[in-house]
């Protein structure tokens, strides 16, 4: 398998998909069977953070380690882009020093034009736009609960953004139904939408956008929301909350998915605003197994873009 980058989920491949889901799924088993992987020994990560993160640091530092190679955390403080110098130089400079660039910052063109001119692979570690590698995990975890992808529907509650937009990719890539539910004016990319689309008409699955939470929600196998208050957002906070609070998960919402639906969000999560303590604590919440998986997802996009596995 020969991935040039990991970008967009839109940007790949059925069979790419399905091949980096049967990547994670084998180096995640034989990890806990103690099996190493040095399938990028000697190997370099730069990877650039213009946004804080817990979970995208940890587990591509420690993925990438797991793998045999060696990741360097860059923060917009420790490079020249934070203090004006080109995407074009910097891809061109990286390049020569690393194996491989993975980037986690605001304006997604700033991905676009590391993968355009620099001579190495780029991962799309999150952008204002889209955040792949959750997506691949949330899709591993929701396989692990329910045994396939194919014909289940996932619901999607609250803000039309990046988690939204690369759900409603990975759900159309893998042939599961998806209703996505937010307020007007918080719509998702429609660009996105009618991409989806077309890559549901080719799996055979259905993407559907509305302002009704009830029937995104009803008969849905899989209930996920994200934080109304996305970094850089926090002058918004008051009025998103107005906005959103009938787009809160809670018992009542909830219990319109099926009986044995199970409930994920990308984290942080903030209780008693996007869902209730009872739901993200409850029993059919998979939050912790999906966070793991990120470590998992992304070994496997590193495995195949890096190391052509």
């Amino acid at each position: 398998m020969s991935l040039e980058h990991f970008i967009s989920i839109h940007d790949i491949t059925r069979d790419e998909f399905n091949h980096l889901m049967d990547l994670g799924f084998r180096l995640k088993k034989e990890t806990k069977q103690g099996v190493s992987h040095p399938i990028l020994k000697g190997q370099v990560l730069g990877m650039i953070f213009t946004k804080s993160s817990t979970r995208t640091r940890i587990s591509f530092e420690t993925g990438m380690y797991q793998l045999g190679g060696y990741p360097i955390f860059l923060s917009s403080h420790d490079i020249q882009l934070g203090r004006g110098e080109s995407i074009y130089d910097t891809a061109n400079v990286m390049s020569r020093f690393v194996n491989g660039i993975m980037i986690r910052t605001y304006d997604h063109q700033d991905v676009l034009d590391l993968a355009r001119y620099g001579s190495v692979p780029v991962i799309n570690g999150l952008t204002d736009l889209l955040h792949p590698c959750q997506v691949m995990a949330d899709l591993m975890t929701v396989y692990e609960h329910k045994g396939r992808l194919e014909g289940l529907k996932l619901a999607y509650i609250g803000d039309g953004n990046n988690m939204a937009h690369s759900l409603l990719y990975g759900c159309a890539k893998a042939g599961m139904d998806i209703s996505v539910a937010t307020p007007k004016g918080y719509e998702p990319n429609a660009e996105i939408v009618e991409n989806a689309k077309a890559d549901a008409k080719e799996t055979g699955s259905e993407v559907v956008v509305t302002y009704d939470p009830v029937e995104a929600m009803t008969g849905a196998d899989v209930v996920c929301t994200d934080t109304w208050v996305s970094m850089g957002q926090e002058e918004e906070k008051a009025e998103r909350i107005k906005v959103f609070r009938d787009y809160q998960i809670n018992g009542e919402l909830f219990a319109k998915s099926k009986e044995d639906s199970i409930f994920i969000h990308c984290l942080p999560a903030y209780r008693g605003y996007e869902v209730t303590e009872d739901i993200i604590d409850g029993p059919r919440s998979v939050i912790f197994d999906e966070a793991e998986n990120r470590l998992h997802a992304q070994k496997a996009v590193m495995a195949a873009v890096m190391g052509k596995i």
